[in-house]
């Protein structure tokens, strides 16, 4: 059965969702995690601590990244937003997520949307990181499992994946 979050004071927004609009009536009080989920079915951006503190519901909002549990959905109307779903290239998978499979990014899979979408973010800005720039770009995806070394090999080989797709 599905839950009625439309209120009294719900408010008609467009979001710009990987690469789509989508037409949603939300109360302003909603976060961008509750619409994604509840009310587009975009279930890949986890709901892990909710106080912005773990990393699995990390999107990409105007290409920065950003924790959707504490962003309110009213916030984003006329931003570009990107969850897991909108990474892969059509069919084709983005390098990250093929470097997180090759490498064993990920154990229960739980952090895996989070982590990649932080990894897009940071490889968007800095192609070519350094471990220390990989570490600290990651540092806001939190890994209950420990896969730590793997993440950061998957990030790394990302990279040199992407240097050569360019090159």
């Amino acid at each position: 059965m599905a839950l009625n979050f439309r209120g009294p004071d719900a408010v008609p927004l467009t979001l710009q969702i990987n690469g789509e609009a989508h037409q949603v009536l939300v109360e302003p009080r909603r976060t961008l995690l509750s619409v994604l989920r509840e009310e587009l079915g975009l279930t890949g951006t986890k709901r892990g601590c909710g106080q912005g503190q773990c990393g699995a519901c990390t999107v990409i909002l105007d290409g920065e990244t950003a924790y959707a549990c504490l962003t309110l959905a009213i916030e984003c109307e006329g931003r570009e937003i990107v969850t897991i779903e909108g990474i892969a290239q059509g069919d084709a998978l983005h390098p990250v997520q093929a470097a997180f499979i090759q490498h064993d990014g990920y154990q229960c899979g739980f952090c895996t949307p989070g982590q990649v979408v932080s990894a897009v973010a940071l490889l968007a800005h800095t192609p070519q990181p350094s471990e220390a720039e990989i570490r600290a770009g990651m540092a806001g995806n939190i890994c209950r499992c420990g896969a730590y070394p793997a993440i950061i090999r998957s990030v790394r080989a990302a990279a040199e994946t992407m240097a050569e797709q360019e090159g």
